[in-house]
């Protein structure tokens, strides 16, 4: 079924997950993980009215909570009721759904990471920034430990862009952040200045990335470094886009470069 999706054949898709829904609910193929699994997914592909998709994420959360807790499909459940939520403005409660994704839950990495990074984007939505730069690191160091470099790399990205408003030697590292992050009784719009040891490290993860190809029009990434470049004084940051500026479409970007 997931083929079919992915290959754009949503119809198909619809018509064998009725079928396979109607096996697992069936007296001899009963299998309460396959129904729940199946009800979520044509929840996620327009299978049902779109009325009914939050009570049947909550339904299979609850359902998979029952069956396997901590599993990477109950965590998986969670993350579409939460993102669920923040599609439709309710970013409160997406954050109580998050909130249930965790390492004492059993949930493995790569689902906490997806969660982390989710967090971190409505704490930024909401100018929340300490928070949000302190759940972007962990969503990056999460996907580093699980071997997932693209979205290392977004997570990289998110937290750069915040962490470039205010870099000071004085700033504790992000490690340090995590380590004695404490429970607060409600949001706040908070700015905590970047360590530069952190910029420096999230900077030479980034560069052997982005430096592989530095065509296209719109690329906001090389720009973050430009800025990272000047922010912390390091010329050697863009040397590789300055030696390869012919390859550069992006014309904001030669440009700055060429001042």
């Amino acid at each position: 079924m997931l083929n079919l999706i992915s290959s754009g054949e949503t119809e198909e898709a619809v018509s064998l997950s009725s079928e396979i829904l109607v096996r697992a609910r069936s007296t001899e193929e009963r299998d309460n993980l396959v129904e729940a699994r199946v009800r979520m997914e044509r929840a996620l592909i327009g299978a049902i009215s779109t009325d009914e998709v939050g009570a049947e994420l909550r339904w299979c959360v609850d359902r998979l909570n029952a069956i396997c807790p901590g599993a990477p499909l109950h965590g998986l459940a969670l993350l579409n009721l939460a993102i669920w939520h923040s599609n439709n403005g309710e970013q409160m409660m997406a954050m109580a759904v998050h909130s249930d994704i965790s390492i004492n839950a059993g949930h493995p990495t790569d689902i906490r990471s997806l969660s982390r990074l989710e967090i971190g984007r409505i704490l930024a939505g909401m100018s929340d920034f300490g928070p949000a730069m302190r759940h972007l690191w962990s969503a990056r160091r999460g996907f580093i430990e699980s071997a997932m470099p693209s979205e290392a790399l977004v997570a990289s990205l998110e937290w750069l862009d915040i962490a470039l408003d205010d870099v000071s030697e004085n700033a504790p590292t992000m490690e340090m952040r995590i380590e004695t992050a404490s429970p607060r009784e409600g949001p706040g719009n908070t700015l905590v200045p970047a360590n530069p040891d952190d910029v420096t490290e999230v900077i030479e993860f980034l560069l052997p990335i982005l430096t592989v190809d530095l065509s296209g029009s719109s690329r906001a990434d090389l720009g973050l470094i430009v800025d990272a470049s000047e922010v912390m004084g390091k010329s050697e940051w863009t040397n590789v886009m300055k030696s390869r500026i012919s390859e550069i479409q992006d014309e904001r970007v030669t440009e700055v470069l060429q001042s």
